[in-house]
């Protein structure tokens, strides 16, 4: 039985525990690993590998002995509890041994896993299992992950008090990471707010999240948006002793400076335009935006982009320049720039 978008989805959130089993394929490797892993806890508890009621098999196993299949999932455990049986990196050229392994199942014997790579609708492997009507078919694509995936990662986790912003940031970042990765970062939120028990904010995932930017460049831009021109020279200095370059600075306040424009340019406000943006901005770091964009008005803002344009030419040009004094002093008159 095929299984795809929605269905899917909950198949994965809540597992049918009387199928047969599943053949799961796509091209990302990652996410069908990650997607194998929890079918298989789902199925048969964390302690089916310490109790001998999981069995492994390579494709490369099965290959050279065929009976692998259909031995493993009719064994007798010697513990009680549902047993798994997974095979990995199958392809087409196995199709013959599953339909053999599916027709002699029985009620009692072991489920059945199947990872493998892309295959077409005209999979020999695929034609095995999708007219079975206990046997699940998926296809893993580059799909967000849903909100209700979302919500069983989460709950997996033990965090059940997710302030509102931060769920939204959780889609954005869910949107974003791979599902190996997302999961990562959610284990790295629960271990961040343990004993803790106020809601998880936006700030909890800021801190455990990915790094997409250097920390000390959004602090030199935040100095620079907000007016604060006496504490430009001093933090410039540092980030040029950890060895940040001119030209990372220019470029990453050129960003900064066009994030600001554009949410100014929409019609309803820097505040609507910062949900609007891609990835969207939420919590404390929006309103600080929003504040930075009002305070200087698209006005502005675009003479601060002209300015930053100019000095990255400058940076750019085959002209030797003192660069990093060059990107100070254009900070410091972007400083001055805003009224305060």
């Amino acid at each position: 039985m095929k299984l795809a978008g929605a269905k899917a989805a909950a198949f994965f959130s809540k597992p049918d525990k009387s199928c047969s089993g599943v053949l799961i394929f796509g091209s990302d490797a990652e996410k069908i690993s990650t997607r194998r892993a929890d079918l298989v806890v789902d199925l048969v508890g964390k302690s089916a590998q310490d109790e001998m009621r999981l069995t492994r098999l390579a494709a490369a196993e099965v290959r050279k002995d065929p009976a692998l299949v259909l031995d493993a999932l009719t064994a007798q455990g010697f513990f009680p509890g549902p047993r798994v049986v997974v095979v990995e990196n199958a392809t087409d050229g196995l199709s013959s041994v599953f339909d053999t392994a599916m027709k002699e199942w029985r009620e009692g014997d072991a489920q059945l896993i199947v990872t493998a790579a892309s295959l077409n609708a005209r999979s020999k492997l695929r034609k095995v299992f999708e007219p079975l009507p206990k046997f699940y078919v998926i296809g893993l694509y580059d799909d967000p992950t849903r909100p209700e995936e979302i919500d069983k990662i989460l709950a997996d986790a033990e965090l059940n008090s997710v302030d509102p912003d931060a769920r939204k940031f959780l889609a954005v970042l869910a949107r974003d990471l791979a599902l190996g990765d997302f999961k990562q970062t959610i284990t790295k939120v629960a271990l961040y707010k343990l004993k803790d028990t106020n809601p998880v904010s936006v700030a909890d995932i800021e801190a455990c999240a990915p790094i997409v930017f250097d920390a000390d460049i959004d602090d030199i831009l935040h100095i620079v948006a907000e007016a604060r021109s006496a504490e430009v020279a001093m933090t410039l200095k540092r980030l040029a002793g950890q060895g940040v370059s001119p030209t990372a600075l220019c470029i990453g306040a050129t960003r900064h400076f066009r994030q600001l424009h554009a949410a100014t340019c929409d019609p309803q406000g820097p505040d609507v335009g910062f949900s609007r943006a891609r990835p969207p901005v939420f919590g404390p770091r929006k309103d600080r935006l929003v504040r930075q964009a009002r305070g200087w008005g698209r006005p502005r803002l675009e003479m601060a982009l002209a300015e930053l344009m100019d000095t990255d030419l400058t940076l750019r040009s085959p002209k030797p320049v003192p660069e990093m004094a060059l990107v100070e002093r254009a900070f410091i008159r972007l400083a001055m720039m805003r009224p305060k």
